[in-house]
């Protein structure tokens, strides 16, 4: 059995520093040669984009609200074979979950049997991260809080007194990062394309090389190297006979791994862009994920010969799911922030609007036809003129609120603003069958 450094990163709380700490962390290890993995609990689909350009691997999402225990154990097993380094990032506070712990950070690295590294902003704050410190250490003993990094810190002296504190808390103190404009992160929402960007690779070396100067890296692997678990079960090789077109440009990205994965068990894959390309690929299924349509919405309109192509494939009965992004695209139009209309594809009749934005975010449980599916919701659009008369299912929230988001079918096209989650069951069976 093979050892390697497997770890969590989590904070008491969002906004302290833990995305800045693990990518840094990602980058150092890749830097060093290392083979890393990187793993995001929950359904963030930004975060994983961020670790795969940090650390030179795709990232895999971990989230026990959307798929069983046993699923997110499998995926950890198997993509952490063959790897050097396994890290996990966290997710809002350590035992922040849909329902209590549900879904948590602290639920994460306990079914995984993974340490806890705990990223803590030191900001305005000295001794006083003592009782925070033995708080989290203490208040769930399932869970092994290995180590702390501190983050905002205006130099060693003030590290000194956090030291201290951890000292007689018991928790190791593994280093910190100083306060440094220049390695803030951009704002999630409409800012960062680091598929497009070289702005991006600097910053990631830039924030690797200043963690690297007051964090103890080397004694971070040391306390978190465990066995790692070979998995049970040897995946099939066996592929479907489908042909596949999945949207993917600097418009349509947002898509979890696992659901591609899926995809490519049904047949082959081919990927195109609904801003560049001109032909649409022969295909039995479309698959236009979310993404920021919203930035790009002169290239997309202005490519009538795709759009014309697509309106027909819908039209004539052919299998298309339209996830968020991918929705508004297949709709008559998008309203930008200032009021500006793009016609889109117009299959469906309403309308996607920017104006008076305001953040729908949350787990989504759906009923559909009897049977569970699980996904999430995550934009900041509207609908004008929404055809309900075309929505099935029923949507809940992760506490069991009945929602009005609808899920669309028309002929046999589907489309909602919600990301499903299809690694552990036939999403498109469940879907089109």
């Amino acid at each position: 059995m093979t050892s390697i450094p497997q770890f969590l990163i989590a904070a008491p709380s969002s906004n302290s520093g833990k995305t800045t700490v693990t990518q840094g962390l990602l980058r150092i290890f890749k830097n060093n040669g290392l083979s890393v993995q990187a793993f995001k609990c929950g359904p963030d689909y930004l975060d994983t984009k961020h670790h795969a350009w940090a650390s030179g691997n795709v990232s895999i999402n971990l989230d026990t609200f959307m798929s069983s225990e046993k699923y997110v154990q499998e995926l950890y097993q198997k993509y952490s074979q063959n790897k050097d380094v396994s890290v996990v990032e966290g997710v809002m506070g350590l035992f922040d979950g849909a329902k209590k712990m549900k879904g948590s950070s602290a639920e994460i690295a306990e079914r995984l049997n993974i340490p806890v590294i705990l990223v803590v902003n030191a900001k305005a704050t000295a001794y006083s991260v003592a009782p925070l410190l033995y708080g989290f250490k203490n208040f769930y003993k399932d869970i092994n809080l290995a180590g702390v990094i501190f983050n905002f810190v205006s130099g060693e002296s003030h590290y000194q007194f956090l030291k201290d504190a951890c000292e007689d808390v018991g928790v190791e103190a593994l280093g910190y990062v100083k306060k440094n404009e220049e390695i803030s992160l951009p704002s999630r929402h409409l800012g960062l394309q680091i598929s497009s960007t070289d702005k991006y690779e600097d910053k990631i070396e830039q924030i690797a090389s200043h963690i690297n100067e007051t964090v103890n890296v080397e004694r971070l692997m040391e306390i978190t190297c465990k066995d790692i678990t070979v998995p049970d079960q040897i995946e099939s090789n066996k592929k479907g006979k489908l042909k596949i077109a999945v949207a993917k440009d600097e418009a349509f990205n947002f898509t979890y791994h696992e659901n591609l994965k899926a995809l490519e068990k049904l047949g082959n894959i081919e990927y195109f862009s609904p801003i560049r390309d001109q032909k649409l690929p022969e295909a039995d299924l479309l698959y236009f994920a979310g993404g920021y349509p919203e930035l790009y919405l002169k290239e997309l309109s202005k490519n009538t010969k795709l759009k014309s192509q697509i309106l027909n494939y819908c039209e004539n009965g052919g299998k298309v799911l339209a996830e968020c992004g991918g929705m508004m695209y297949l709709s008559d139009s998008i309203v930008d922030k200032e009021s500006n209309k793009y016609p889109m594809i117009g299959f469906f009749k309403q309308s996607a609007s920017m104006e008076n934005m305001k953040l729908h975010l949350g787990y989504r449980k759906i009923n559909l036809n009897g049977v569970e599916l699980f996904g999430h919701e995550f934009h900041y659009s509207h609908l004008n003129g929404a055809e309900e008369n075309l929505s099935i299912g029923e949507v809940y929230s992760a506490r069991g609120k009945k929602l009005d988001t609808h899920i669309f079918k028309k002929k046999n096209t589907i489309a909602s603003y919600i990301h499903f989650y299809g690694g552990e069951i036939d999403l498109i069976k469940v879907l089109f069958d």
